[in-house]
C-alpha cells in the first residue's frame, strides 16, 4: 500500500502542532476547574499514603490555596491522557502509510490504559513502601514535619513519571509495526538497557535515596524485557501474511 499523499510545508505541521496543543490545554484547563471542586477529596486521597497520625502542614497563607491549585492542575492533566494522547498520535499520523492509520485509537487506548497502570502503581505499591522507608530515618528527637507542597510535588511527580515509563511497551508496538525497531534490537541492547535504567531512574526520581530509584528501575526492566516480548509478536504478525500470500502462489 502506497502511503497516503498529504503534503505539508514546515509551516503548516507547526500551525497543526499549535492546533494539537491549543486543545490539548484547553481539555487540561477545564477537566482542572471540575477537579478543583473536588480538591478537598483529592488532598485527602492523595495523602493517605501516609501513617494515619501522620500531619500535613503549610508554612505560607497562600500554601494551602496554592496546593489545591496544583492538585487540581494535576488531576485536570491525568484525567485529559486520553486526548493528549489522541492529539500526539493524529499530529504523527501525516507521515504514516494507511494501514499504520488504523493503529491510532488502539495505541490512544492502549497508552492510556499503560499510563494509568503506571500511576496507579505507583501510588498504591511504591509511594507507600517509599514513605515508610524514608521516614524510618526519623528519630526519639529527630521528627517528621512534612510541608503539604514538598508532599503533593513529591507524589505527583512520582505517578506521572512511572505513569510515563509504563508507555514503553505500547511505543515498543507502534515503532515496531512502522519498521523502526526489532525484538533483535533490543534483545542486543539489553547490557546497555541496564545502566540507561539505571541512570534514568536516578534522573526521574525526586528524591536521590537508592531504594526509589531501585523501585522505577525494576518495573522498568521489567517492561523492557515485555517490549521484547511485544516486538517478537508484531514481527509475527507482519510475517505471517507473507508466508500466506506465498502458499496462495
Amino acid at each position: 500500500m502506497g502511503k497516503e499523499i498529504r503534503e505539508m510545508s514546515f509551516l503548516d505541521h507547526l500551525e497543526e502542532l499549535r492546533s494539537r496543543i491549543i486543545k490539548s490545554l484547553f481539555s487540561v484547563l477545564i477537566l482542572s476547574i471540575v477537579a478543583y471542586l473536588f480538591s478537598e477529596r483529592l488532598l485527602d486521597f492523595l495523602t493517605s499514603p501516609l501513617p494515619v497520625d501522620q500531619q500535613v502542614y503549610f508554612m505560607s497563607p497562600t500554601e494551602a490555596f496554592s496546593t489545591r491549585i496544583k492538585i487540581s492542575l494535576i488531576a485536570g492533566i491525568i484525567v485529559s491522557v486520553p486526548v493528549i494522547f489522541y492529539h500526539l498520535w493524529k499530529f504523527v499520523v501525516p507521515g504514516l502509510f494507511a494501514k499504520e492509520v488504523k493503529l491510532i485509537f488502539p495505541v490512544v487506548i492502549s497508552s492510556t490504559i499503560f499510563f494509568l497502570i503506571g500511576a496507579t502503581f505507583c501510588f498504591l505499591m511504591v509511594l507507600p513502601m517509599s514513605i515508610k522507608f524514608l521516614m524510618g530515618f526519623g528519630t526519639d528527637k529527630l521528627k517528621p514535619m512534612i510541608q503539604i507542597k514538598d508532599y503533593i510535588s513529591f507524589v505527583c511527580y512520582m505517578s506521572l513519571a512511572f505513569g510515563a515509563v509504563f508507555e514503553l511497551p505500547v511505543i515498543s508496538f507502534f515503532l515496531g509495526r512502522i519498521g523502526i525497531i526489532s525484538a533483535r534490537t533490543f534483545i542486543k541492547g539489553r547490557k546497555y538497557a541496564v545502566v540507561i535504567i539505571l541512570i534514568l531512574s536516578a534522573v526521574i526520581t525526586p528524591t536521590p535515596d537508592a531504594f526509589t530509584q531501585l523501585m522505577l528501575a525494576g518495573p522498568l526492566y521489567f517492561l523492557y524485557e515485555v517490549s521484547i516480548i511485544v516486538l517478537k509478536m508484531t514481527a509475527k504478525k507482519k510475517v505471517q501474511p507473507e508466508v500466506d500470500a506465498e502458499k496462495e502462489k
